[in-house]
């Protein structure tokens, strides 16, 4: 009955009788209107709303009589063209000249002398129909109409036309322009808004893509050690994440891909069936096998052929409600922001040995723009510093770490990047209360000099002037140090899982975060390799918080003998004892920035020379991917000026009138 709505213009409405068809209509109006005559595509079309080739007086069809009297058809093109043309506003291809008809009025004030209300000039909005004053308003109004993805006219040149599209294309996505992209093999279709910062209307960065990446190498580093794991994108949005997930990793993952927002769970859906994967919604059960009929792919041709991946189960639930409803393998929270608030629902039903993955884009209060923020939402002290994107890290680790406590859970930090436009943490997780209190134990205050920016981790019972090793406090006037944190003191990263990540990266052929996983890794073992192996030598890196990994057995698998046999069990658990101190050896905390340290009128060496020369000096060294100019290092900032000062060269100047 909705489609005898739109009728073309002179058409004949079907009806039986006059009364029913009035009475239909007046039921289920149709959704266009007549356009305003403000509203515009060229300056002929506005200058046709006067017969402006006919002799005589003419009034203006924008102004009232008492604004504008009746002029000859000249003076009467330049008023259109100069008042009201002048300043129209666009928007896809319509442009909305300035109207000052009595179409908006304005109250007057109980101060004025006026006595009824005034006109203003004002604006129609080519969506709404509403009416704005001033023409930046105008603009600002319109991009939030963009942002909700509502770029269609409230008016319609060929409402059958319109009526037919909206019913192929579905209720959710009629009237809206849709794009589609091609990420690691997936296709998902974007809406006009999908640049907008809002996570519960389809929001998709395109920055975010190396965040993507990483999460998903963690996830096909964990499904090595075993399968099918539980798995859960707890921020669908348009779905990319979990369906790259489902469609590379088929059979090892259960993919649940959860939102809010009905519109992000139909383009879930919609992106579901472009990439040839079954839907199936929460039967109640831990796994959905069994597809709806008519909602996904299953009820295409393709799953009739049987061409169909994998099933991904879609929910339109919140995410802490899910969380605590279900447990799983593998969690990932992306939302817009900051992500303390799902973090006791995480940890609340994750798996033991399971993986909780955190993107925290909140960078303004992480890295110490807006302290205040900071501090309401992580409860932490930060500053500005050299090193702002590994507090920024450690920062998201201690709520994380908090989280993981109050569910009688400890945590392992498997990876930690902080970049320009996000923060991710990996952990994983260990049941029990002996090791959530060794992970509180690594949460520490940090001593911060604000001259020198020499650093140091507060111990127990100790002062703050007494814990740097710089002479600041006693030198310099005033307080230099202030206290930071707290925060997280542990490793940021685990090589052995950062090298199961990279051969994820290298099979899947991710070639933009191979050189950043490079870089994590020769930062885990603080090593200034550019092209770390591998494989690692013996037993290192198989060991993880004393559970031996899971992993294709090789001739260096653990136990294996040189032959490639395999040893007995016994004669196995003497060598990881004694291996266990190497692989839990820690990498420096912080690092330096060079360029911060330089000597003014000296030429420091290259990078790469540095970090020789550092290692020459029996220090352990390695680049950082939080800072491109900054050094990972053991050595405490005296140490590192002294080598940095014996290694740089006096700046050449020009010779003086007296030198030859």
């Amino acid at each position: 009955m909705a489609a005898e709505v739109h009728f073309d213009e002179g058409e004949v409405k079907p009806s039986a009788g006059g009364d029913e068809s009035v009475g239909e209509t007046e039921e289920k109006p149709s959704t266009t209107t007549e356009r305003h005559i403000s509203i515009q595509s060229r300056i002929e079309d506005l200058e046709a709303l006067v017969d402006l080739n006919g002799a005589g007086r003419k009034s203006c069809p924008l102004c009232p009589e008492e604004k504008f009297k009746s002029c000859y058809s000249h003076k009467l093109r330049r008023h259109l063209q100069n008042l009201h043309w002048k300043v129209y506003v666009e928007f896809q291809g319509q442009r909305m000249c300035i109207c000052h008809l009595p179409c908006r009025t304005l109250k007057p004030s109980p101060s004025s002398e006026q006595s009824g209300p005034r006109a203003v000039a004002h604006y129609h909005c080519v969506v709404c129909s509403g009416t704005i004053a001033r023409k930046t308003d105008m603009i600002g109004h319109l991009k939030r109409h963009s942002n909700k993805g509502e770029t269609q006219a409230s008016y319609s040149l060929d409402p059958d036309q319109d009526q037919n599209q909206n019913q192929d294309q579905g209720p959710a996505l009629c009237g809206r322009t849709l794009e589609i992209l091609k990420e690691l093999g997936t296709n998902v279709q974007l809406m006009p808004n999908h640049n907008t910062p809002q996570k519960s209307d389809t929001y998709f960065n395109r920055k975010m893509k190396t965040n993507r990446q990483l999460v998903f190498c963690s996830l096909a580093a964990l499904a090595e050690e075993r399968s099918p794991l539980e798995c859960l994108d707890a921020f669908g949005a348009t779905g990319i994440m979990g369906l790259q997930w489902a469609k590379h990793l088929r059979s090892a993952v259960r993919v649940t891909i959860t939102d809010v927002s009905d519109t992000c769970v139909n383009m879930i859906r919609e992106n579901c069936q472009l990439n040839q994967i079954r839907v199936a919604p929460w039967t109640g059960t831990e796994s959905g096998s069994e597809s709806v009929s008519g909602t996904g792919p299953g009820a295409g041709p393709g799953a009739a052929e049987g061409r169909s991946l994998t099933t991904v189960e879609v929910n339109k639930m919140d995410a802490n409600v899910i969380m605590h409803l279900r447990p799983f393998d593998y969690i990932h929270l992306d939302p817009f922001g900051s992500a303390v608030h799902f973090l006791d629902a995480a940890f609340r039903n994750v798996r033991n040995l399971g993986i909780v993955s955190v993107t925290s884009t909140d960078t303004g209060a992480l890295y110490a723009k807006t302290p205040h923020v900071t501090l309401r939402h992580y409860g932490a002290a930060l500053v500005r510093t050299e090193y702002y994107k590994e507090l920024a890290a450690r920062t998201v680790l201690d709520a994380v770490a908090r989280a993981a406590a109050r569910c009688s859970k400890g945590v392992e930090v498997l990876l930690s990047v902080a970049l320009e436009h996000f923060v991710l943490v990996v952990v994983r997780v260990l049941r029990g209360p002996s090791q959530a209190d060794e992970s509180v134990r690594r949460l520490r205050r940090l001593v911060h000099c604000q001259w020198c920016e020499e650093r140091l981790f507060l111990k127990q019972g100790t002062s703050i002037d007494d814990t740097l090793p710089c002479s600041c406090h006693g030198t310099l006037p005033g307080k230099t140090a202030v206290v930071l944190g707290p925060l997280w003191s542990g490793p940021l990263f685990h090589s052995g899982f950062l090298r199961r990540m990279l051969k994820a990266a290298l099979k899947h052929s991710m070639d933009d975060v191979q050189p950043l996983l490079k870089t994590l890794l020769c930062e885990s073992e603080c090593t200034p390799l550019k092209n770390p192996p591998l494989c690692p030598p013996a037993l290192t890196n198989q060991v993880e918080c004393g559970v031996v990994i899971k992993t294709p057995q090789s001739s260096e698998e653990p136990g294996a003998d040189s032959a490639g046999k395999r040893r007995n069990p016994e004669d196995v658990g003497p060598l990881i004892k004694k291996l266990k101190p190497d692989t839990t050896q820690e990498h420096p905390p912080f690092y330096y920035s060079i360029h911060r340290h330089s000597i003014r009128g000296m030429n420091m060496p290259k990078l790469n020379k540095f970090l020789q020369y550092l290692c020459e000096a029996g220090f352990r060294v390695s680049r950082t991917h939080f800072d491109p100019t900054g050094v990972r290092t053991n050595a405490d900032l005296n140490q590192f000026t002294a080598v940095l000062s014996k290694y740089s060269s006096p700046t050449c100047t020009k010779p003086g009138p007296d030198q030859d």
